[in-house]
């Protein structure tokens, strides 16, 4: 039978949507319903949480990074095994870039694509019957994406929601319930969004406790009712974001290191890779069982201390890079550096094989989309391979050193944003995240 699906979104960001998908999530698998999860754009952090409300890998959906053929590829796993599947919007449902259209990195572009239900999560906080003006602008805007009911957020009394509820439902979209104002379910955050899931010592109880104000406040089976399977066609056959470095590829995996997206480890397993994780925390090195060594952003720049006494790790990276590819992204290139300077000023070594200077204590926001052209062959892909993701750091790299430049770069809109990252020998780095392969 096909799963289901539904797209929980919103205005803006901050709206709650992240709170109400998990809330769902949590509400309906306690109700025996196999849950799949996916965030639209380019987020490492939500779908996590997905994953500790669903049980099953958080994907990510991206219309400006990803092929259509991926995207059927994801949607596919996603639904995978599952009665339904909850994807959950980025930003407002129409925000992206300016074009392409159908590609522009819009949440809408996945909701249209796959036909999926939307459920319009409303802050209605300081507004009563003009939150309908809203929903039927939202619901009007564009023919292609099917807006078909809203929940209501941050309700301030029982009248406050029936002024809302009468006004939204006079202009014929259903209100499916509504959750209150409750300081106590704020998620917490740090300075790229969410704290992560890992680092939540009381997800459990949170999620238990989302999942019982979801079943007394939402209307569940309406919720059901309107999800359906939309348009959907299985790919003929599985697409790949990008082809495994390796055979067996060590990746990076606690607390400083946990941005790797899923759809890139599934694409690999299905290549016929194997994954081996190592915890550079832990002073844990790449198994030399490996051919490659994959170090995924995080928050190496909170452990700096502990990461530059991890000596084992250190002796056992270069060991490996002598004779075999290894690669770092954001958090990862910071530590393949020569050294990182924490918010608090203190400079700390690390691995040395790049030899760029980062600091945290000189921050500034770098967010955005990125085509990137490779000038180097790496475990990344072949000299000229072309490539999508994104950036968002806020470390600054205070000395580029020497090492040749990895790839040219390009934002959304194609700008040029020159040269970045560094390569040197077999191992290679850049604050970019990479999604999929393009072209």
């Amino acid at each position: 039978m096909m799963a289901r699906g539904l797209m929980i979104a919103a205005p803006r960001s901050g709206g709650g949507k992240t709170t109400l998908t998990l809330a769902i999530m949590a509400a309906l698998r306690a109700r025996g319903v196999e849950v799949g999860g996916a965030k639209t754009g380019p987020d490492y952090i939500d779908p996590a949480f997905h994953e500790a409300a669903t049980g099953r890998p958080g994907l990510n959906l991206d219309s400006w990074t990803m092929a259509p053929a991926l995207l059927d590829t994801i949607m596919t796993q996603a639904r995978q095994a599952a009665g339904m599947v909850v994807v959950e919007a980025s930003m407002g449902l129409f925000d992206g870039l300016d074009t392409p259209d159908g590609a522009r990195g819009a949440p809408s572009d996945i909701a249209a694509r796959f036909d999926l239900p939307v459920i319009l999560v409303l802050d209605v906080s300081g507004q009563g019957q003009s939150a309908a003006a809203t929903a039927l602008g939202f619901a009007r805007l564009d023919p292609t994406v099917r807006v078909a009911g809203v929940i209501l957020n941050r309700v301030g009394s029982e009248r406050h929601r029936t002024m809302a509820t009468r006004a939204i439902t006079a202009i014929g979209l259903p209100v499916l319930g509504a959750f209150m104002r409750n300081p106590d379910l704020c998620m917490p955050e740090r300075h790229l969004g969410l704290v992560q899931a890992r680092e939540h010592d009381g997800l459990a109880g949170l999620l238990a406790q989302l999942a019982a104000q979801a079943e007394r406040d939402l209307d569940l089976d309406a919720l059901l009712a309107l999800a359906d399977g939309g348009r959907y066609t299985p790919p003929a056959s599985r697409a790949i974001a990008l082809p495994p470095p390796g055979q067996r590829i060590a990746v990076a995996n606690d607390a400083a290191f946990s941005f790797v997206y899923a759809h890139m480890l599934m694409g690999w397993r299905d290549m016929g890779a194997e994954i081996s994780f190592f915890s550079p925390l832990a002073d844990e090195g790449p198994d030399d069982t490996c051919d490659a060594c994959w170090l995924p952003g995080g928050y190496p720049e909170l452990h700096a201390a502990r990461l530059s006494a991890a000596t084992r790790f250190h002796a056992r990276l270069r060991h490996f890079a002598q004779t075999r590819p290894v690669h770092g992204e954001c958090g990862g290139f910071m530590t393949l550096g020569a050294s990182l300077t924490d918010r608090d000023g203190h400079t700390h070594a690390m691995v040395g094989l790049l030899d760029h200077e980062t600091s945290f204590a000189r921050r500034r926001m770098n967010l955005g989309y990125r085509a990137a052209r490779l000038r180097h062959g790496c475990a990344l892909g072949t000299v000229g391979t072309h490539l999508r993701g994104h950036e968002f750091h806020y470390a600054t790299i205070t000395n580029p050193g020497t090492d040749l430049p990895l790839a040219d770069l390009r934002d959304g809109n194609g700008e040029d944003r020159g040269m970045a990252g560094g390569m040197r020998g077999n191992v290679s780095g850049t604050f970019f995240h990479v999604l999929a392969r393009h072209g």
